[in-house]
């Protein structure tokens, strides 16, 4: 069985912090070139490289990322085993890192994330980007888990494991107004000024084919991926906005919105992304499940 060398894994973990060799060796009390010599010695018992030293940067390759995953959780760990000794810790928090693509509604995010703030061993930590960037954190093992409205397959090496959720039907809401609950559907949906969710999304595909098969001509005021965005706009009367009701159930609650048609055939997915873990991969599993089971999302 291979062993770590944890001296060397430490001196890994704070160059790689730092990103600067010079200041982790004035930390460590060493010379440049005796720590360059023991990250080497890390790198051949590892078997590949854990830095790209094609430039001058300390940029970690796709495994030295990995490494650092680790590394961090295990210092992370001995940082509080030190301090429990002492008396300083309390009970020891797990960091659960989620990515949530931007376009993703807000209360879908705020629906998922209840739950886990209840416990109380668990401190969350959420970032917001593009899906590829999201990814691309997801496997170099900056994120734990990513939160979207599009799936993902197997690719490769890469080993997503894509778990759907919840869905939610797409529904047609405006500012609340008598002439509008008059609507014949869809006759009538050509005469109205749509906001529509961007080309790329899921929605739209879908709204798209329906408006072929009905043979109608939107009249589409604007496109917005944003689904909060969207959300303003109807509710300052810019036009009527197709939405999953999670999107605008306080509008709704709050009869700033009515709803004008339900697409029954239209819905939105929403799906928690993740890579295969080695020591967390049971906990997520735990935590995933035990969101869904709290506060399942309407269908």
């Amino acid at each position: 069985m291979r062993h770590l060398n944890l001296h060397h894994l430490r001196y890994f973990w704070l160059v790689a912090r730092s990103g600067n060799l010079t200041q982790a060796a004035r930390q460590l009390n060493l010379s440049q070139s005796s720590l360059s010599i023991q990250i080497r010695q890390l790198e051949d018992s590892l078997g590949t490289d854990l830095f790209d030293r094609g430039n001058r940067r300390l940029d970690l390759t796709p495994f030295g990322a990995m490494v650092l995953h680790y590394a961090q959780e295990i210092f992370e760990l001995s940082e509080e085993l030190v301090r429990a000794v002492d008396g300083e810790a309390s009970r020891s928090r797990m960091r659960f890192r989620i990515g949530s693509v931007s376009t993703l509604s807000r209360n879908f995010q705020e629906h998922f994330l209840q739950p886990l703030m209840a416990e109380p061993d668990l401190h969350l930590v959420v970032e917001s980007g593009g899906m590829e960037e999201l990814l691309n954190r997801l496997q170099s093992f900056q994120l734990d888990l990513v939160l979207s409205n599009r799936p993902i397959g197997s690719q490769g090496e890469s080993d997503w494991r894509c778990q759907q959720l919840a869905r939610q039907r797409v529904s047609l809401v405006g500012r609340p107004d008598p002439s509008l609950s008059l609507l014949r559907f869809p006759k009538d949906l050509a005469h109205l000024r749509l906001l529509l969710p961007g080309r790329n999304s899921d929605i739209r595909t879908q709204l798209d084919a329906l408006f072929d098969r009905w043979e109608i001509e939107p009249n589409i005021v604007a496109e917005v991926d944003d689904m909060s965005m969207l959300r303003l706009l109807a509710r300052d009367g810019l036009g009527v906005a197709a939405v999953p009701r999670v999107v605008v159930k306080d509008e709704l609650k709050e009869r700033k919105l009515m709803v004008l048609h339900d697409f029954r055939e239209i819905f939105e997915n929403f799906y928690a992304i993740s890579v295969k873990r080695l020591r967390k991969n049971s906990t997520w599993t735990r935590l995933l499940r035990r969101a869904a089971q709290k506060q399942p999302l309407p269908v």
